[in-house]
Order: C-alpha cells, then sequence, then structure tokens
C-alpha cells in the first residue's frame, strides 16, 4: 500500500501508488503547525506558509510560481495546523517532475522579499476578519480557546493582528532554519509513480534540504477556565458549539472515539441528524466531529439554529449526549459506524492528494504508519463495550463546554443549560 525510504540526512520518502489515476500529487509535510509558537510569534507558522509561494531561486515571484502549475493544468495549495503544515501540487503522471520542481525551490531557496512580506499581510488580515465573519468557522476556534485556554492549542492559527503587523523577514527565516529540516519533513508521493521514480525525483529536488529540528511544542496543560463563551453579534443564525475535551491520536481509545463520533452525529443518519434536525427541524446543519492531537482531543457537536431556539436546540444535544452516556449503543449502530468509517476512507483514497495525506501525516507525527488493512483492522477491534466506557467517561455534564455565537445576551442562562 505504501513504501518508505529515507535519506542519510533523516528526510523520509514515502509513496502511495494508486491504481487507475493518471495523477501524482507530491506533498511535503512539515512539523511546523502553530503548537510550536509562542506569544511573541503567534500566526508566524500560518504566515509562513503564505510566504513559501512568494518566489525563490528559479521561480521568482509568486507569478512564476503559479504559472509554472496552472501551464500544465496543475493545482497547488498549503495548509497550517495545529501540529503539521503541508504544501503540495498535484498534477498530471508526466509532469512530477515540475511539482518537484516547483516544490523545492520553495523549501531551498525562498526569500521572502520585504515588499512580498507587506503586500501579504494585508492579505492574512483580510483572511482573519473573513472568518470573523463566518461564525460557523469562528465558532471552532472558540471553543478550544475555551476548552485549551492560553496556551498554543486554545489560539487561533491565524495569529493575532499585532504579530501579522510586525512579523520581518528574519522571523520567517529563522522559523524556517528550526523546523524545515529533514527530521522534521516527510516528502509524499501518491497517484500514478512508483517508489523507484519517487526516489529519483526526492534525490534530486529534496536530498539538499539541510538542518536539525530546533524547537518542540510543550505538552499541553490542563485549564479550568469558563464552561460556556458568548459572543454576541448579529446573526441570522445563532451558531454553537457544544462537547469536551477528548482523548489523543495515540490513545487506545482514539478509534472508539472516531466510531462514538459518527454514531452520535457524523452522518445523515446518526443521532443527532434523525433526532435534532430530522424529527424537530431545529437546525440545517448539525454533526458531532472530532479534532485530535498528540497528547489529547475534542469531541464536539456543531449546528446552526434559529435565534428562537437556540436553548432548545442546546439542550438536545445535551439529552443526545447523556441518553449514550446512561444507555450505550446499539451492535446495529457499531456496524454502520465502522462500514461508514471505512467506507469513506476506501473513496478518499481514489484521490492522490487524499491518499498522500492519510499516509504523510501519520508518517510526520505517529510512532506508527498504518497501511488500510491494519487501520481497518484497528476499526474493526472497537467493542461496544470499549465505546460505551468511553461515553460514560467523556459525556458527562461537568466536562461539558459551550460556545454560541449570536443574538443571545445571557450567558448564566446558556451555563445553566449544561449544568
Amino acid at each position: 500500500m505504501f513504501a518508505l525510504s529515507r535519506f542519510p540526512s533523516g528526510l523520509p520518502i514515502l509513496t502511495a501508488p494508486v491504481d487507475g489515476t493518471s495523477a501524482v500529487t507530491v506533498l511535503v509535510f512539515a512539523g511546523a503547525g502553530s503548537r510550536y509558537e509562542v506569544q511573541k510569534t503567534r500566526g508566524i507558522s500560518h504566515f509562513l506558509e503564505h510566504m513559501f509561494f512568494k518566489g525563490g531561486k528559479k521561480y521568482k515571484t509568486a507569478a512564476e510560481v503559479s504559472m509554472a502549475i496552472d501551464s500544465v493544468g496543475g493545482d497547488f495549495n498549503a495548509f497550517t495546523g495545529k501540529e503539521y503544515a503541508g504544501y503540495y501540487v498535484k498534477v498530471a503522471a508526466d509532469k512530477a517532475e515540475l511539482a518537484c520542481d516547483v516544490l523545492s525551490d520553495m523549501l531551498l531557496h525562498a526569500r521572502f522579499p520585504e515588499e512580498e512580506i507587506e503586500k501579504e499581510r494585508g492579505v492574512i488580515i483580510e483572511e482573519y476578519r473573513m472568518y470573523q465573519d463566518t461564525p460557523m468557522y469562528q465558532a471552532g476556534w472558540d471553543f478550544e480557546t475555551l476548552v485549551y485556554g492560553d496556551q498554543p492549542l486554545g489560539w487561533d492559527t491565524i495569529g493575532t493582528e499585532e504579530v501579522i503587523r510586525t512579523v520581518k523577514q528574519k522571523d520567517f527565516q529563522s522559523h524556517k532554519e528550526e523546523l524545515y529540516t529533514p527530521d522534521n519533513l516527510v516528502a509524499t508521493f501518491s497517484g500514478k509513480i512508483e517508489e523507484a521514480q519517487a526516489m529519483d525525483l526526492s534525490n534530486r529536488y529534496f536530498a539538499k534540504i539541510g538542518g536539525k529540528k530546533a524547537q518542540s511544542f510543550l505538552a499541553v496543560k490542563p485549564h479550568a477556565g469558563k464552561r460556556v463563551a458568548l459572543t454576541n453579534k448579529q446573526t441570522e443564525q445563532a451558531h454553537l458549539v457544544l462537547g469536551v475535551e477528548g482523548v489523543s491520536s495515540q490513545s487506545d481509545d482514539h478509534f472508539a472515539q472516531k466510531l462514538l463520533s459518527i454514531i452520535l452525529g457524523g452522518s445523515m443518519s446518526s443521532r443527532m441528524f434523525l433526532n435534532i434536525r430530522e424529527a424537530r427541524g431545529l437546525c440545517y446543519y448539525i454533526s458531532t466531529s472530532t479534532d485530535n492531537y498528540l497528547d489529547t482531543g475534542l469531541f464536539s457537536t456543531r449546528a446552526g439554529v434559529d435565534q428562537s431556539r437556540l436553548h432548545e436546540a442546546i439542550s438536545a444535544i445535551r439529552v443526545e449526549y447523556e441518553k449514550c452516556a446512561k444507555d450505550g449503543i446499539t451492535k446495529e449502530e457499531l456496524r454502520r459506524a465502522k462500514d461508514f468509517l471505512k467506507g469513506k476512507v476506501t473513496l478518499s483514497m481514489e484521490d492522490s492528494e487524499e491518499r498522500a495525506h492519510f499516509f504523510g501525516k501519520q508518517q510526520l507525527l505517529y510512532p506508527k504508519t498504518r497501511d488500510l488493512p491494519e487501520y481497518f483492522a484497528e476499526v474493526e477491534s472497537v467493542t461496544g463495550e470499549q465505546v460505551n466506557a468511553l461515553a460514560k467517561k467523556l459525556l458527562k455534564t461537568e466536562r461539558l463546554r459551550l460556545v454560541v455565537i449570536g443574538k443571545e445576551k445571557n450567558e448564566k442562562e446558556l451555563e445553566g443549560l449544561i449544568s
């Protein structure tokens, strides 16, 4: 399913071929997410992601970078999370060398020109404001802040306006040198490509990446702050997130937590969807999901509801949590959740970008990289008793945290709904 080799520098090269495709995705993962930041550098990881596309040695400007990929009909983009960042180019298989050429020029020779930094400040400020004007996104960020407080996992990845407006060229260079090193990167190839070709391309384009990782993030600290975060805003809908701190990606209950979230609100046949959206018409969107980090996690349900029915929706979600904790799940629900998860993963593996992400992220962050049979075996090994025990442990009333963005003004009344 995948092959793994490693250069003497420590750089892993992971190849995950796909049958029946004419595309190749080259994706470089870096252990350089926002968890690595401190107060004075909040947002530099995300800003650096933008700046990598502003030109290097061969492709000297953002226009040259984009024209190189656009000229062959390719796609390219990047993303920054809490524990990693990623940069990818997706092209027709016969253009795989171009993908490597563009990515290596960025990683080896990014110049971070001052004039581009000044222009990009405005772009990122507008991105920051866009998220503030999009409550269904902002509510999720507010929930992380509520659960984790004033530490990197509780900070927005996009950062603060102060840092965005003041960060300098030398700061980008320093951050790159500390974290974009062979022992903290994974070069991932997926699609119509074999290991020999991936190794040849990597040897020509990525072998010169040097240095040693010079920074680590701090373990998450327990945070016992407020239980409710309310933002009064003139919105058409009230947007809410109700949930708890969950288990980590390395926990023995990692897959049990995934299955529990699917049963409660991960599909259109889930309890939340059928009992709250379909049966009561309380909301348009509602879903339960998990966020998994190396030493912690989040388990939450989010929804957009009519302002006048906000309290009813919060109470209804809480009731579903309480029923699950008290009565557990059924064998049929567990079977459907397992088949749902395996089916979604199977479908995603047909896309070279998704496949590169699936394997590359594991290789970067986790002690072991699972292939699909191993992954599915882990899913199948979860028992109903394990899911029920986890539900009892997680979905306790005193652990609930609630974020609301909307016209609601009474924070104490909201706290009463989850107490």
